[in-house]
């Protein structure tokens, strides 16, 4: 059944602050540039970085767009229009895409070479699921850990987007992978992903568990939470072993606004590595923010190449997916910040 075209809508943030400053707005799609392709979004993916863009506080959000800003850096749909030059897609395709903000809409002007066919397996919020988390992922592992065969990897938030798919990526490196979840009803989701072992940290001590998981230490251990766990993933580094930061979830408080001093104690919590320690210790520290990878193109062309060869192998899958409205983008931003939700979230224009 032909799908029908959405009246053009997108959600604009006007100024930071709460839920309430998600507004649905209509606009008028200008034709595709040079080198873009026009895409009809039949889903857009919600990472939790789209909620730090609310709040005012994502840094490359106020270099490249600044207020009044659209959030989001994945979308999957169809293909409206071709800029001038871009050939090899079709009016009416089905593809996925990578943007550096922008994506919570229903038309999207992108970079025609950040524009991926995706497998026919996968439905537009599957694909929607995938670009951001697993090239994130692939990015900590490929470009920054290099783990080799038989290395054990430990995993925050292994049930989660990122978290799940760096367990994935683990186990097609060959590795063995711990991961740590916060809540019972997480545990299935972090082993469906393929994670040997499970520490659910809501009913175990993580590090006595984690310790007795990998008594030598751990090659690799991948983090986002901040302030919360990066001392002691640090302190569970095998000699040599690197530890990957890309997230300071556990700065930010639960619910719309900021809190300020919740915000400000985590900076000044945040530990400091000694480069004369590290040197000792044979310990890494490796950072960074996907979105300062845009101007990389050709990294996150092979990411996502590879992302999709393995899901049409069938070596990878797509997360757990959780539906939304534009209409109700403040709900789903609302189950993101609760540390509730597994897998995906997805806005359903």
């Amino acid at each position: 059944m032909q799908q029908s075209n959405p009246t053009p809508r997108k959600i604009v943030i006007p100024s930071a602050g709460s839920y309430d400053r998600l507004t649905v707005q209509p606009f008028e799609p200008t034709p595709p540039g040079a080198g873009e392709v026009q895409i009809i979004v039949d889903a857009a993916g919600i990472n939790y970085a789209d909620t730090i863009v609310r709040r005012g506080l994502y840094k490359s959000a106020k270099e490249y767009v600044g207020w009044p800003i659209t959030p989001g850096f994945e979308v999957a749909g169809r293909i409206a229009a071709l800029g001038a030059g871009v050939t090899g897609f079709e009016i009416g395709e089905r593809v996925a895409a990578v943007t550096r903000f922008g994506g919570y809409t229903t038309h999207l002007n992108t970079d025609a070479g950040l524009v991926f066919r995706y497998p026919e397996t996968l439905s537009a919020a599957q694909a929607a699921a995938l670009p951001a988390v697993m090239m994130t992922a692939w990015y900590a592992l490929r470009e920054l850990a290099h783990p080799r065969p038989g290395h054990t990897l430990l995993v925050h938030s292994a049930a989660g987007g990122v978290g799940g798919s760096l367990v994935q990526l683990g186990k097609i490196m060959g590795c063995r992978v711990v991961g740590v979840v916060g809540r019972t009803h997480k545990v299935q989701v972090a082993r469906d992903f393929g994670a040997d072992e499970v520490i659910d940290k809501s009913t175990q001590d993580l590090w006595a568990r984690a310790k007795a998981l990998a008594p030598d230490g751990y090659e690799v251990v991948l983090d986002a939470n901040g302030v919360a766990t990066l001392k002691e993933s640090y302190e569970h580094l095998k000699r040599p072993g690197k530890l990957v930061v890309y997230g300071f979830a556990s700065m930010m408080p639960k619910g719309g606004r900021t809190n300020w001093f919740k915000l400000i104690s985590g900076v000044l919590r945040t530990p400091k590595f000694n480069p004369l320690q590290m040197t000792t210790n044979s310990h890494s520290v490796l950072a960074f923010n996907l979105s300062y990878l845009f101007d990389e193109a050709p990294l996150l062309i092979a990411a996502m190449n590879d992302v999709f060869g393995w899901l049409r192998d069938g070596q990878i899958k797509a997360p757990p997916v959780q539906t939304f409205a534009l209409d109700d983008v403040g709900d789903a931003h609302r189950a993101i910040e609760s540390g509730n939700t597994v897998g995906k979230l997805v806005l359903v224009p």
